[in-house]
Parts: C-alpha cells; structure tokens; sequence
C-alpha cells in the first residue's frame, strides 16, 4: 500500500502533468521565436510589450504601463529609460500630478510600429494554431492569470 501511495504522490511531481512547467517552457520557446524578429527592429520582447501598449494608446503613465504589463517600477524604470535612449518614448513629469511620469511615443516611435505589423501574424503562423484557437488559448490563459492573482483565491491558497 505504502508503495502505491509513493508512486501517486511521484506522478502528481512529473514535469509533463504541470501547467506551470508547460506555461514556462512555452514561455522559452516564445523568447527563442521573438528574438530574431525583435532583433530587426532593435526591440528586446520587454521592450516590444511596452511599444505594443503605447502603440495601443500613447500617452500613459509609468503606472498605468506598469499595471497592464504586471511589471514593478524597479524593473520598468530601465527598460523605459533604453527605450527613451533610443529615440522612442519620451517621459516628463505630468503638470498636473509632479508624482507621475507620463510616457509618449516619439515620432521615431511611431514610424517603428510599421516595422513590427508583421509579427503577430509570423507568431501566429509559428503556433500551427487557428486565429479562432488562439484568441481561446489567450483567453483561458488570461482567465488562469486573473484566478492566481485573485486576492480571494491567494489567501485560500495561504491557509492550506
């Protein structure tokens, strides 16, 4: 009996049964597959999310990138500053809030979100999924996100 139990207590611990083993591997394979496209425009995938937000609507705050990309100032802070160093933000104190940064797309900026059109779709095609199962695999993943960071569900979590 107590050999049973081991050998199901083992198979709850195997990588190919773990969601969080499949969703961060798949995360390694994205990185391997932006690289060389975000290399062409001279983005790093960081960098590439925080254009993709102001390419979205310009004109945000740190925080409000930093809220949608689940980022820390610490780790935002230089990434906008390279991303200012290269000509395509700029970041000033909002007049009405000196508390704020707020951050805008320069005109160079602007010019870079042609060069990078075409990535979503090259993603895409390198899935081997439909638009259709996409939009749901981004949604179920989306969804798991939101139910993990979920203060009920962290504090339930915490008093097993």
């Amino acid at each position: 009996m107590t050999t049973t139990r081991h050998q199901d207590d083992t198979s709850v611990l195997d990588l190919d049964d773990l969601l969080c083993f499949a969703i961060y591997s798949a995360g390694h394979a994205f990185n391997q597959l932006y690289r060389p496209l975000l290399d062409g425009i001279g983005l790093t995938y960081p960098q590439y999310l925080v254009m993709v937000a102001l390419w979205k609507r310009d004109d945000q705050t740190v925080k409000e990138i930093g809220q949608r990309l689940h980022l820390d100032s610490s780790t935002l802070t230089p990434l906008l500053k390279r991303l200012e160093g290269l000509g395509h933000i700029s970041r000033s104190r909002d007049p009405s809030d000196e508390r704020q940064v707020r951050l805008r797309l320069t005109e160079q900026g602007r010019a870079l979100r042609e060069k990078a059109r075409a990535i979503p779709s090259c993603i895409g095609e390198a899935t081997g999924l439909s638009p259709e199962h996409l939009r749901r695999l981004v949604k179920e993943i989306t969804t798991t996100r939101e139910n993990i960071l979920s203060p009920g569900r962290r504090d339930a979590v915490a008093d097993d």
